[in-house]
């Protein structure tokens, strides 16, 4: 157990974790959402792609203590982040890779019953990779920003046979003060796209 988040439910407080200027992280709220979608177990191997600040990598990782959390992340200074989080919630079982999807897939360690895949560019590509080392009856989760990229994500989906399709574009607000006033701000929409390989 964490002394910083000595809780077994998730929804670590954003301002608990180290940032970097310009690097996004994953709010509170969606990391809920997220990790809903993925259907963790205590001895789950995720694979976590594009993981950023490491947000979820962390979440999973305190969720999954008898499993492991393979964070991989392309920016060498941000992969240093993600660590420097893992050191703060004292977690051991989360695995940092610093590499480019889909290239760095194949050298990854263990194959995975869950995948979440953070935003990207060739979104067809690494599912593909990801779907060959994809255990069965593992589960996929992808978050996308824009109207091409659920396209994307759709269509191979769509290719790969992906079951059990789920798609949701939730509206998260949250109160913040701006001087003495008090305002809803709306968090980034993003869609979530899930499924389950079968067999």
């Amino acid at each position: 157990m964490s002394a910083l988040w000595p809780y077994v439910t998730p929804g670590i407080p954003d301002h608990l974790f180290e940032r970097l200027p310009g690097i996004p992280l994953s709010q509170r709220e969606v990391r809920l959402l997220l990790l809903g979608y993925l259907r963790l177990r205590a001895d789950s191997v995720l694979w976590d792609i594009g993981a950023g600040t490491g947000t979820i990598a962390v979440e999973a990782g305190l969720l999954c203590r008898q499993g492991k959390v393979i964070a991989v992340e392309r920016d060498p200074e941000v992969a240093q982040l993600i660590q420097t989080n893992c050191d703060r919630f004292e977690l051991t079982n989360i695995e940092v890779t610093v590499g480019s999807a889909p290239d760095c897939l194949s050298q990854l360690p263990e194959s995975p019953d869950c995948v979440l895949i953070e935003g990207g560019r060739s979104f067809k590509e690494i599912l593909q990779s990801i779907w060959k080392r994809l255990l069965p009856d593992g589960r996929i989760v992808v978050t996308v920003g824009s109207l091409k990229g659920l396209y994307a994500v759709s269509e191979a989906f769509a290719e790969l046979q992906v079951r059990n399709i789920e798609v949701a574009q939730p509206a998260v607000n949250r109160l913040e003060t701006r001087g003495n006033q008090q305002f809803f701000a709306a968090i980034d929409p993003i869609f979530v796209l899930s499924g389950d390989k079968l067999g």
